[in-house]
């Protein structure tokens, strides 16, 4: 398994110790651990607390719900994505309760619940895995979501797995180490620098 980043400032382990690999064991989770995850979740903070973030979730084995995600991913994610025991599909309320008009915060709104899921995971032993890589209009036909509705993501979870059981090219990155860009590339203390 990877070890902790390195950081130039001190930064919270969890934070260090959280990446995305892509090599899952079989090891199923508990219900309750996944229910906390979810609960991590719901404590983010959102504008105007509107709480825009929902959950699509499927258990490998269980239901129906895991294979529609599943069958949601592009060839590429199916490849890797089928040994992760929890598959979740993030959604966002696109308009706000408060004015009924777009919620231009939803998708940041979403994306600290998922943070605040994902850190909850690293705790807990468990690996997260973010992907973009799925047919958004499927998902929407498949769990008939409404459309001031919009599947964001698909998050792959489990507890970590064999890299040698991924195809090559998958291997290399999953050992290939972590990097960031340094800080003077993204932030500023003048005006902003593309």
């Amino acid at each position: 398994m990877k070890k902790l980043a390195t950081t130039k400032y001190p930064v919270n382990e969890l934070i260090k110790s959280r990446w995305s690999p892509r090599a899952f064991s079989d090891h199923k989770i508990p219900k309750d651990v996944i229910l906390t995850l979810f609960e991590a979740a719901i404590w983010a903070p959102s504008s105007r607390n509107e709480q825009p973030w929902r959950f699509i979730y499927g258990v490998k084995d269980e239901g129906a719900n895991y294979k529609k995600i599943y069958d949601t991913l592009v060839h590429w994610n199916q490849q890797w994505a089928k040994s992760a025991p929890l598959l979740v599909m993030t959604i966002a309320k696109r308009n706000s309760e408060y004015h009924n008009e777009e919620n231009t915060t939803a998708l940041y709104d979403l994306g600290q619940a998922v943070a605040n899921l994902s850190i909850q995971a690293t705790d807990m032993d468990l690996f997260c895995h973010q992907m973009g890589g799925f047919e958004k209009e499927k998902a929407r036909d498949t769990f008939n979501i409404p459309s001031n509705y919009v599947a964001v993501t698909v998050v792959a979870i489990g507890y970590y797995g064999d890299p040698d059981k991924l195809p090559d090219d998958m291997k290399e990155l999953e050992l290939k180490a972590r990097s960031r860009y340094d800080l003077d590339r993204i932030i500023f203390n003048e005006d902003f620098k593309p």
